[in-house]
């Protein structure tokens, strides 16, 4: 796995060994960041279930100008650690060692992010609860962008009823990214 453009392009990332994680591939994490692409010159980036760090560190290596890291893996912990120095990027990221839920209670009335990207355990339902949470939450305003990677399974039908739309849905072979909006207060009425 590698970084795929911008300053720290063609490095080579390290990852957990073993089935504890998940890597998005290089091609799927290209075709992500090309749609994002337009919007992350200066962008801040909260990276969710973070695993080696590679969709943080790809933002932040794109122009990003942060990123947080949520992981609670101690292994995966130390892979992001190690990722960011080795890529020059550790100035611009922090890693927050815990619980989602715990670390977005811990970021709660300190930043609103612009980019809110998470790749949790498929089919358990987690994505669900974080979006239950954000949905009332500082950390996500109307103009955050929501990246939930998931099964091709996964039902996204919720969504309106907790105050989210759908904007788009980009699947792959196995897997998809749903881009998720708060909705505005006039369509919520």
């Amino acid at each position: 796995m590698r970084v795929i453009a911008g300053s720290a392009r063609h490095l080579n990332l390290k990852t957990v060994p073993g089935l504890e994680t998940r890597p998005t591939t290089d091609r799927i994490k290209e075709t992500l960041f090309n749609i994002l692409q337009p919007d992350l010159p200066g962008c801040s980036f909260l990276d969710l279930f973070a695993g080696s760090g590679a969709i943080g560190i790809e933002a932040l290596s794109r122009g990003a100008g942060s990123a947080v890291f949520v992981e609670k893996n101690p292994k995966a912990c130390a892979c992001i650690r190690e990722n960011l120095a080795f890529t020059k990027l550790a100035g611009r990221g922090r890693l927050l060692s815990m619980d989602v839920l715990q670390a977005l209670r811990s970021l709660e009335g300190k930043e609103t992010f612009h980019y809110i990207f998470m790749d949790p355990p498929y089919n358990k339902e987690l994505e669900k609860s974080i979006l239950l949470y954000l949905q009332n939450s500082s950390i996500a305003d109307e103009n955050t962008r929501i990246i939930v990677e998931a099964d091709l399974s996964t039902d996204f039908s919720y969504l309106e009823g907790m105050g989210f739309t759908l904007v788009r849905s980009k699947e792959y072979k196995t897997n998809k990214h749903a881009f998720i909006q708060k909705l505005t207060h006039r369509k919520r009425e």
